[in-house]
């Protein structure tokens, strides 16, 4: 059942109407081949961005929609709600184009921000390491200085479209000893660049997760995003709006396993009646319902304190935190309703189970928005 969206204007209503279109067309359809077999939907991102919907947050000016983060956030829900790698992958390429958009020279966003935006290069976001994932201050990546530009040497780890991707937003040391990290924009093919085999994952099975290794590649100088050495406030900056990101890609996880849970108990019957007649299980889907409602009016608040130019970093933590919270036990639940044939492959809600878990994992562990929210509390 389509979610009953209070949207802004009849623009967005009629962007959110488009979305579902394309969801229910171009992922519904294929998902299931696609988690099944382990296998990258070649072509699918190049209609995402031909819809234009791989830049909606940023500037008409470049390419991009122009919407609000309220109403980008629900454009990546719908999406989840059919296919939640597909939503993860579309955040991910968002947070990508954040650098250039927000701290790039108007040349480099003037160079690069059309094709990233019209979805003609999908991104990747490299700041996580085998040994910095949470602790992204103790990267080791180096960027060390040459006549006309960097090199870049060390490994970096968990890229959602590694491999895939055309471009990275990727963070390395520089300066005198390594003490300052720093931002740039890196081709995905550039010489010295190699990935590992992708991730045997739990979910999310259709978009690849590498690791990367830097040998030595060469980088331009117009290639360093910011000054040298803002890159944590970069990617700190990034992050938060993120985190809103996947806090969505939750919900809409969330709202599809509610929505299969319900569809399913109307139908099952025990004991002489349909199973959502049973106040026991009735109740269990209320509070589903009541979860899945919540994580979306705490990331909705969050993205409108952004679209109004109001601090919004522990608002974000905590559309996070429930949001993702709240996708493991519905989608738990949703395994629980279906009894045994939830356990089984045969319905999707096991897949649900398996792609909300790594939600409360990646653009910090909730253990990490939940420091952030109480180092906001101690202030």
């Amino acid at each position: 059942m389509p979610v009953e969206r209070l949207l802004p204007d009849q623009d967005a209503r009629d962007l959110i109407e488009l979305t579902r279109e394309i969801a229910d067309k171009e992922l519904a359809r294929r998902v299931d081949e696609h988690e099944r077999a382990e296998t990258y939907p070649e072509g699918l991102f190049g209609t995402l961005g031909a819809a234009g919907l791989l830049g909606l947050p940023y500037p008409e000016e470049f390419g991009g929609g122009g919407r609000p983060y309220e109403v980008y956030l629900q454009v990546i829900e719908e999406l989840a709600a059919r296919w939640a790698a597909v939503a993860v992958a579309t955040s991910v390429h968002t947070l990508a184009c954040f650098p250039v958009a927000s701290f790039g020279t108007q040349r480099q966003r003037e160079r690069w921000l059309p094709d990233m935006l019209a979805g003609r290069i999908v991104g990747g976001y490299s700041l996580s390491e085998p040994q910095a994932g949470s602790d992204a201050a103790a990267l080791a990546c180096k960027a060390e200085r040459t006549e006309s530009g960097y090199r870049i040497t060390g490994n970096k780890a968990w890229i959602t479209h590694g491999g895939i991707a055309d471009f990275y937003a990727l963070f390395a040391r520089t300066g005198e000893g390594g003490r300052g990290i720093s931002c740039f924009l890196a081709p995905g093919a550039a010489d010295g660049l190699a990935f590992g085999r992708p991730e045997e994952k739990m979910g999310l099975h259709a978009v690849p997760t590498t690791s990367a290794h830097w040998n030595g590649a060469l980088l331009e100088a117009d290639r360093l995003i910011g000054e040298e050495g803002q890159g944590l406030q970069i990617a700190f900056s990034a992050l938060d709006s993120g985190r809103l990101g996947i806090a969505a890609c939750a919900t809409g996880l969330a709202q599809a396993a509610l929505d299969e849970a319900v569809a399913y108990a109307k139908e099952r019957q025990a004991f002489g009646k349909k199973i959502i007649d049973h106040q026991g299980l009735g109740f269990l889907l209320a509070d589903m319902a009541a979860g899945v409602d919540s994580a979306r009016a705490m990331y909705l608040d969050a993205a409108r304190r952004r679209d109004a130019g109001l601090p919004y970093s522990r608002q974000a933590s905590v559309a996070k935190l429930v949001a993702t919270d709240t996708a493991m036990k519905v989608t738990t639940d949703a395994v629980q309703v279906f009894g045994g044939y939830g356990y089984t492959r045969e319905f999707r809600v096991e897949r649900y189970m398996r792609e909300a878990k790594i939600m409360q994992i990646f653009e910090g562990t909730n253990q990490i928005q939940r420091l952030v929210i109480s180092r906001h509390l101690a202030r």
